[in-house]
């Protein structure tokens, strides 16, 4: 068996899809047609954004069943180094990630991606841009580690940045899974740079 047929790569992809199909109202993906990436202009509601970041939060977070089966497996595959997520060294292995999954129909057109990043003191990966935004389930593997999102440290739970933003992704206080899905697949490591202005909505 390959780590790409791995059964718990299968359970999280269906988990995923499932999840995707129960929010999508609250992501209104078909709205982004029109959008500029670069100014996050007539920007329509219920896109990723600091509303749909405080929704997730409220109703996603610690102790729903998504999210705890999300970090349960995320937690597995990791610990037990099953081959299958994060597999890929941005900068040795306290940085890795990988693809899960394409954009398709059954994922209502995101992509599924894990990274990991270990540190204790502040550490920042790859500066990149979200063209359509992003949903992003922040797993911890040590229970004291965050993640930088665009409205500050986020623990256990969900960061959503909007359309047009860039950050670093920074992490301290140890190793997590950034498990995020992208709208399209969309996502540039060069067409935003630190010190560009942000959009409007975050």
């Amino acid at each position: 068996m390959t780590s790409d047929y791995h059964p718990n790569k299968q359970k999280l992809i269906a988990r995923a899809r499932e999840f995707l199909a129960e929010v999508e109202e609250l992501y209104n993906y078909t709205a982004l047609e029109n959008l500029d990436p670069q100014t996050n202009t007539n920007n329509p509601p219920r896109t990723p954004g600091k509303e749909l970041e405080e929704r997730l939060n409220a109703n996603y977070g610690s102790g729903n069943a998504y999210y705890e089966d999300f970090c349960a497996l995320i937690r597995q595959g990791i610990l037990n180094h099953e081959g299958w997520l994060a597999t890929d060294e941005v900068d040795g292995p306290k940085y890795r990630r990988s693809r899960l999954c394409q954009p398709s129909e059954e994922t209502r057109f995101f992509s599924i991606t894990a990274v990991y990043m270990d540190s204790q003191d502040v550490y920042r990966g790859q500066y990149h841009l979200h063209p359509y935004g992003e949903i992003n389930c922040v797993i911890q593997i040590d229970p004291s580690a965050e993640l930088m999102g665009m409205s500050g440290w986020q623990g256990a739970g969900w960061t959503s940045p909007g359309a047009g933003t860039h950050h670093y992704p920074e992490v301290r206080g140890g190793a997590l899974v950034a498990l995020f899905f992208l709208p399209a697949g969309r996502i540039s490591y060069s067409r935003a740079k630190p010190g560009d202005a942000q959009p409007i909505v975050i």
